[in-house]
C-alpha cells in the first residue's frame, strides 16, 4: 500500500479480528467497531473445529498457530452417529497426532485474537448504524450516537444482519426451513453421565427424517446440545419460549417415539431453551463493487451451518488483509480479495445447501440417519456429514449484528 489508508471493520468477530490482527503485523493501523459492551458481555457459542487448509492457514497468517494449538483440544475431533433408537452405527475418533481438525472453545479462539491486537484497537458499545458511499472512494460510518467518520476501507465483518452489506447488496437473510433449538449441561461426567456417554469426548449425532439431535462437549464438562428439526419459523405459535416446561413439552411430542437416552437431551438440561432459527444469504450471493466497501464471513455468504462458516471467516480475514498489505491501492486490494473469496464462498453455500436438504429432507422420510454418511463434495469434510450446529455460528434467535 502506497500510502496508509485509514481502515474500519465493522464487527468483533473471528474474521475481523484476525484481518485487524495481520493488518496490525504490518504497521497499518485499524480500528474494530463492536456493538457489545466488553469482550465477556455474552456467550460466544460452542466448539469449533478448525479446519486444516482454511481456518489453520489464516491462524498460521497471522501468527498466531502456535497458541492456538495450545488452548485447542485434538481429541474433541470423536464423532458419534446414532439412529433415533439409539444405536451407535458410527464411530469415528481421530488418530493421537491427528490435527486436521481439532476442537475450540469459540470464546477462547477469540479472547486470544483480542489479545493479539495492540491495545484501543476494538471500540467497544460502538454500534454502527448504516454505511455512505462518498465522493472520492470515501466510506463514512454512522453510529448509533449520530457521530459519523469516514475512511478508506470499511470491512463488514458484522455478520448475519449486517449494517455494512446494504450498501453493496439488497440480500436479506432469509428463513432456510430448519430450526436449532439449543440446550445446555454442566460438569456432564458427574452429573449427566448418560449425556457423557453418548457425547464421548467430541459431537454426537441422532438422526431420523427431518429431525435431529445434537450434542457437543466444550471446555470445562461443559456440553450444548441442538434439537433442530425441518418446520415452520413460528413452530412455537401458542408458546412463551420463557416457558422452559411447555417447550420442553412440546418439543417432546415432536421427537415422540425416540429413546428415552436421547430424550434425556429435551428433558434433563439445565436452564431454558433458546430458539435458534437458521438463516441463509441467497445463492449465489455477489455485488457490483462499491469503492472502498467490502464485506467478509457471515456478512458475505450466511450459509447453513455445515462446518465452514468459521473457518471461511478466518480464511476472508486473513485473504482481504494480506490482499490490502500486497496491493498499492484499496480497488486493486478489493480486486484480488473478491476475485478468490465470493467463488470460494459460492461453492461452500452450494454445498451446504445440498447438505441442509440431503439431512433435512422436506418430506418426512420416517428414515434413520441418513443413508450416505461417508460421502461428501468438500474435500476437508468430516468422516461423516454434520448436520446444523455452530461449526461456523448459530443463528440469532432474533435479527441481531455484532457491529
Amino acid at each position: 500500500m502506497s500510502t496508509t489508508p485509514r481502515i474500519a471493520i465493522v464487527g468483533a468477530g473471528l474474521g475481523g479480528l484476525v484481518c485487524a490482527r495481520v493488518l496490525q503485523q504490518r504497521g497499518l493501523p485499524v480500528t474494530v467497531f463492536e456493538r457489545e459492551a466488553g469482550p465477556n458481555s455474552r456467550s460466544q457459542g460452542g466448539t469449533l473445529d478448525i479446519h486444516e487448509h482454511t481456518g489453520q492457514d489464516a491462524l498460521r497468517t497471522a501468527g498466531l498457530f502456535d497458541q492456538f494449538l495450545a488452548l485447542s483440544r485434538p481429541d474433541g475431533q470423536e464423532w458419534r452417529l446414532y439412529d433415533r433408537h439409539a444405536t451407535l452405527l458410527r464411530h469415528d475418533q481421530a488418530d493421537g497426532d491427528d490435527l486436521s481438525r481439532p476442537e475450540i472453545d469459540r470464546g477462547r479462539l477469540r479472547t486470544l485474537l483480542l489479545d493479539s491486537l495492540a491495545p484501543g484497537t476494538v471500540r467497544w458499545k460502538h454500534s454502527v448504524q448504516a454505511v455512505t458511499p462518498l465522493p472520492h472512494d470515501n466510506t463514512r460510518l454512522h453510529h448509533h450516537d449520530r457521530v459519523v467518520e469516514d475512511f478508506d476501507l470499511v470491512i463488514g465483518a458484522d455478520g448475519a444482519w449486517s449494517r455494512v452489506r446494504p450498501a453493496l447488496s439488497d440480500a436479506q437473510p432469509a428463513y432456510a426451513g430448519v430450526t436449532m433449538v439449543e440446550a445446555h449441561f454442566d460438569d456432564v461426567d458427574h452429573r449427566h453421565p448418560g449425556i457423557a456417554h453418548l457425547v464421548g469426548g467430541g459431537t454426537m449425532l441422532a438422526k431420523a427424517g427431518r429431525r435431529s439431535l445434537v450434542l457437543q462437549r466444550n471446555s470445562d464438562g461443559h456440553v450444548r446440545a441442538y434439537i433442530t428439526f425441518r418446520g415452520p419459523q413460528d413452530w412455537h405459535a401458542g408458546l412463551d419460549l420463557d416457558d422452559t416446561e411447555a417447550v420442553r413439552a412440546r418439543l417432546l411430542a415432536l421427537y415422540q417415539g425416540w429413546d428415552e437416552s436421547l430424550l434425556g437431551i429435551l428433558r434433563d438440561n439445565e436452564g431454558g431453551f433458546l430458539n435458534r432459527p437458521m438463516f441463509v444469504l441467497p445463492v449465489p450471493h455477489r455485488w457490483q463493487r462499491v469503492p472502498g466497501i467490502t464485506l467478509l464471513g457471515d456478512a458475505a455468504h450466511l450459509m447453513p451451518p455445515a462446518g465452514v462458516g468459521a473457518n471461511l471467516a478466518l480464511l476472508d480475514g486473513a485473504d482481504l488483509a494480506q490482499a490490502v498489505i500486497g496491493h498499492p491501492t484499496i480497488d486493486q486490494a478489493l480486486d484480488a480479495y473478491e476475485s478468490v473469496m465470493l467463488p470460494r464462498a459460492i461453492d461452500h453455500a452450494r454445498t451446504a445447501r445440498q447438505m441442509l436438504t440431503t439431512l433435512m429432507p422436506g418430506t418426512d422420510t420416517g428414515t434413520d440417519a441418513g443413508t450416505d454418511t461417508g460421502s461428501h463434495a468438500e474435500s476437508d469434510a468430516p468422516a461423516f456429514p454434520a448436520p446444523f450446529w455452530p461449526a461456523g455460528g448459530v443463528p440469532d434467535a432474533a435479527p441481531a449484528h455484532t457491529g
